[in-house]
């Protein structure tokens, strides 16, 4: 991997995109150091330091202040990072199998793909509206939100000019952020925003490895964690590159006096094609009781019934029950996601339209239904792979007390390896381009 980035600097071209790349990764990371007015900083960073690690607000808000490289809970600029952009993809892509003019506008290729697009825009910022202002309304309280009892203000006025003042600043910092992961799309390497989330990501890392020694001044626990953190990393590696490929065959045919297909190819089925979508939408519902029982609590003491239930059983990650119905809702949103993202009709259909056939299998229905076979077949072990690498978290925040932003496991894992691998693919194919020497020499 030093050597494919060596020789991309090497590159006038590549170097000059990767230095762009480089510039707007700095751009964005110093964004969330910036408060957003009205927001006491000194304050924030004191209830920050006083939190109890483990408290229900931070495994609320853990997945959104994850994607945001710590950003949201210093009421940054950037706070809501690339989280609203995060969840509008994923409605776009649902509400693609539910509507049909989405559906059409699938098929009509990349005018139809700007268009999607162009939807997703609007409504990232829509939720970034909605999501500024629930949390400037955690913010409002701040003990529940860092768990911390001794932080009582971190706002300097508490008026609905400033909050709107705040909302807005926090919607614009995210049209802000979704701009620059597409420059970096356009004339940068990678996927934009997939390089953000990566940055956010990384960001927190060396933080949380760093808390796990200073809380028992431990370098033996120290270097173990990094050990296993090692092992999870190849493993994971090793999961995101296994495929089933399926052998397709077309079939010799004449056209004039040109003799088109008798090639074989192949489809490439991942084992983890749902990636790490069914994690945050676990994460995402588990979080909607959470939310309901933080609103329903009596400061006194006097919760109703359900809300006691659930910040018992649905709250503290290291419960049996949490991490049961964790990961249940992981299995079944691995299977629903690839349901709707992998159509085994569609398929069977256009290789019969162009030709093509499974060796030992008819064209048409009886294609299909091997292919929702194979599918069923792959996503189980998938499935259950997703499901053990996001109770890592948990796992070692009951076995070391680490926070449940550990790096090696859940999201943060699976999204460092996937866009570096498909980083460092995209740099190896523009080397490639640049350095083909063809038959002539």
């Amino acid at each position: 991997m030093l050597s494919v980035f060596t020789r991309a600097f090497k590159t006038p071209d590549l170097r000059r995109k990767l230095l762009f790349t480089l510039g707007i990764v700095m751009l964005f990371r110093l964004g969330t150091f910036v408060p957003t007015p009205n927001v006491n900083y000194s304050a924030v960073q004191e209830c920050i330091d006083g939190a109890r690690q483990g408290d229900a607000g931070n495994q609320l808000l853990g997945m959104a202040n994850l994607f945001s490289g710590g950003a949201l809970m210093q009421l940054s600029i950037f706070a809501l990072g690339i989280m609203p952009y995060i969840t509008a993809s994923i409605i776009v892509q649902l509400l693609t199998v539910v509507i049909p003019r989405f559906e059409a506008l699938k098929q009509e290729g990349q005018q139809g793909q700007a268009k999607m697009t162009q939807y997703t825009r609007y409504l990232t910022i829509g939720l970034a509206v909605l999501q500024s202002a629930t949390f400037v309304t955690f913010a409002q309280n701040p003990a529940a939100l860092f768990g911390n009892a001794n932080c009582t203000q971190i706002l300097y006025r508490d008026n609905v000019v400033d909050t709107i003042f705040m909302v807005l600043t926090m919607t614009a910092g995210t049209g802000l952020i979704m701009w620059l992961g597409e420059l970096i799309t356009d004339k940068g390497v990678g996927n934009g925003m997939s390089l953000l989330i990566f940055t956010s990501i990384t960001a927190t890392f060396p933080g949380s490895l760093w808390a796990i020694q200073q809380r028992d001044d431990r370098w033996d626990l120290f270097i173990l964690v990094i050990i296993i953190g090692l092992l999870i990393m190849a493993a994971v590696v090793f999961v995101e590159q296994s495929q089933r490929r399926v052998p397709v065959q077309y079939a010799k045919k004449m056209v004039g006096r040109q003799m088109y297909g008798g090639t074989s190819t192949y489809i490439p089925i991942k084992v983890n094609m749902a990636n790490v979508i069914p994690i945050i939408f676990a994460s995402s519902m588990l979080a909607l009781p959470q939310m309901v029982a933080q609103f329903q609590s009596d400061p006194q003491g006097n919760n109703p019934a359900y809300v006691d239930w659930i910040n018992t059983y649905l709250v503290q990650g290291d419960h049996p029950i949490y991490m049961a119905v964790y990961t249940v809702m992981i299995l079944f949103f691995t299977f629903f996601y690839v349901s709707i993202t992998f159509n085994p009709n569609e398929v069977a259909d256009n290789m019969k339209k162009y030709g093509g056939f499974i060796p030992g299998i008819r064209a048409g229905r009886p294609t299909a239904e091997y292919l929702r076979y194979v599918i069923t077949r792959i996503t189980v072990p998938g499935a259950i792979y997703l499901a053990l690498v996001s109770l890592i978290p948990l796992i070692a925040f009951v076995l070391i007390g680490a926070n449940r932003d550990f790096p090696f496991g859940g999201a943060s894992i699976l999204i460092m390896v996937g866009v570096g691998l498909d980083t460092v693919k995209q740099i190896e194919s523009q080397l490639q381009q640049h350095h083909y020497e063809g038959f002539l020499r």
